[in-house]
């Protein structure tokens, strides 16, 4: 059975009581207070192993308490808990030297998964934190989803471990990785980011490692890269999956040898930068595609980081709403609030461009609309007009709309097909295990065909199709590259 003694704080006499009750039955000795004067009087005269507290006391925020405790005993482990599930009070716990941040609500097993970890851990792990400023949300939302990002972001801040952040277009992949600067150990250092998809091909190396005066035509100076640009701080590989291969391998020796050269250079320039990658892409399926190196992707993906998608986070809808059209403001933009359906709109629509998109909705608003509540009808027309669709019915044909009867019922006979073809394919392999990528295989398969006629029907215009399919502009612009339709009729 576990043994040690733990102090509970907590202003709510029901949440002390169900958490003293549950490590209780752990095995351990516990003793709650309602009041961090009490706490901090307990943890001067040396009791306890380890505190759990809450942030918000009715006499001292814990974040005011944590540096006391900190310096009077640097040993004793303290776990945060929160009803202000933020970035910055992620943050501030970890700035401030707790153990761990708990978000409430939270489960009763994670807590004492937590307190069994930190009991069992050497005392002298944690570090005494300097004070920093706490200005500014860099990161929005309160969904369970972001609380696993932000606790994620706060265990990484004082680490220089490479990161690979992966999401949809528009899910805000390079406002994590400015987090991890800005916050972390690096932050006086400078953050240089660059988008590997926007550079030519045979750029990109003198892009990323500078070149000598003539290295190659037109190179009349010499020139640095980015990784000189970025020493000291942090470089932020945005779509590493459109990377080259030559430029892969060239890269993967500087993360193994921690020095490159530049293009036309012979002398080895020593680097020192933290390394955090993006990308949009299935990095695995490349890598069976032979279009990305293996041996790269497990030096980037040393702590992976999955960025949700707008929708299935819906439940940040309205802080976003609110933080975007705050941000308006302080750009002179005319205040706005939305109603109630309007906001239940919002978060009923799909978002194939995710918080990008929600951001430009909430500045077009702003700015074209001169009621100071906006309600769902302007709602509807504005995401009718965002994305027309052909052949759906409904006001505005918006993206989430109904087709028609019609269409609904060859859907289902298309579904219905799929899922016949599927079954025929998997009983022709009879006892034979199916082949490697098989998904990837099938995808393929399906996507060529439907993006091709969809490009048909629209004559080529790309907006139309990505509104049509629901993608992203730029994440229809690569699968049109990568799966080789530029030969799809009136194409634009």
């Amino acid at each position: 059975m576990p043994s040690g003694n733990i102090l509970v704080a907590d202003d709510d006499a029901a949440i002390r009581t169900v958490v003293g009750q549950a490590l209780t039955r752990a095995g351990y000795e516990v003793r709650t207070t309602g009041a961090a004067a009490t706490l901090w009087r307990w943890i001067q005269a040396g009791e306890g192993d380890l505190v759990i507290t809450d942030v918000v006391m009715p006499d001292e925020n814990a974040f005011e308490l944590l540096p006391r405790v900190k310096k009077a005993r640097p040993d004793l482990p303290v776990i945060v808990m929160s009803a202000q599930n933020t970035f910055m009070t992620a943050i501030k716990a970890s700035e401030r030297g707790a153990y761990e941040y708990l978000p409430k609500p939270f489960d009763l097993k994670e807590l004492l998964a937590i307190v069994g970890r930190a009991m069992s851990e050497p005392k002298n792990r944690l570090r005494t934190p300097e004070p920093d400023d706490m200005e500014g949300m860099p990161l929005v939302g309160r969904s369970p989803a972001m609380q696993d990002i932000y606790r994620a972001l706060a265990r990484l801040m004082q680490s220089d471990l490479t990161v690979m952040i992966t999401g949809e277009s528009g899910t805000g992949k390079e406002l994590v990785a400015r987090a991890l600067h800005d916050y972390g150990k690096r932050k006086k250092g400078p953050f240089v980011p660059i988008n590997v998809a926007a550079i030519p091909r045979d750029l990109i190396e003198s892009e990323l490692f500078g070149h000598e005066k003539g290295a190659f035509t037109g190179a009349n100076q010499r020139s640095i890269g980015r990784f000189e640009q970025a020493e000291g701080g942090t470089l932020f590989l945005d779509e590493i999956g459109d990377m080259p291969m030559e430029a892969q391998t060239r890269l993967l020796r500087v993360l193994q040898q921690g020095e490159y050269t530049t293009v036309g250079g012979r002398t080895p320039i020593k680097t020192n930068v933290r390394i955090v990658a993006a990308t949009n892409k299935d990095l695995r399926y490349a890598i069976q595609q032979g279009a990305f190196r293996e041996d790269l992707f497990f030096r980037l993906n040393v702590v992976p980081m999955r960025l949700p998608p707008l929708r299935e986070r819906s439940e940040d809808i309205p802080d976003l709403v609110r933080h975007f059209f705050q941000r308006g403001v302080t750009e002179g933009l005319p205040p706005k609030s939305l109603d109630a359906p309007a906001m239940e709109r919002l978060r009923r629509y799909s978002w194939p461009g995710n918080v990008r998109e929600l951001e430009n909705l909430t500045r077009r608003i702003a700015a074209l609309y001169p009621q100071d509540v906006i309600g769902e009808a302007l709602i509807e027309a504005e995401l009718g007009a965002s994305a027309p669709l052909l052949g759906l019915s409904g006001p505005g044909g918006g993206a989430d709309h109904a087709p028609t009867r019609e269409a609904a019922a060859a859907q289902e006979q298309f579904v219905s097909g799929i899922e016949r073809h599927v079954a025929d394919l998997f009983r022709s392999f009879g006892d034979s295990p199916p082949p490697v990528g098989l998904y990837h295989r099938v995808l393929r398969d399906l996507e060529v065909p439907l993006i091709a006629a969809t490009l048909s029907a629209t004559r080529g215009n790309q907006i139309k199709a990505a509104e049509i399919l629901g993608l992203n502009r730029n994440t229809l612009r690569k699968k049109i590259r990568d799966l080789d339709l530029r030969g799809v009729r009136g194409f634009k």
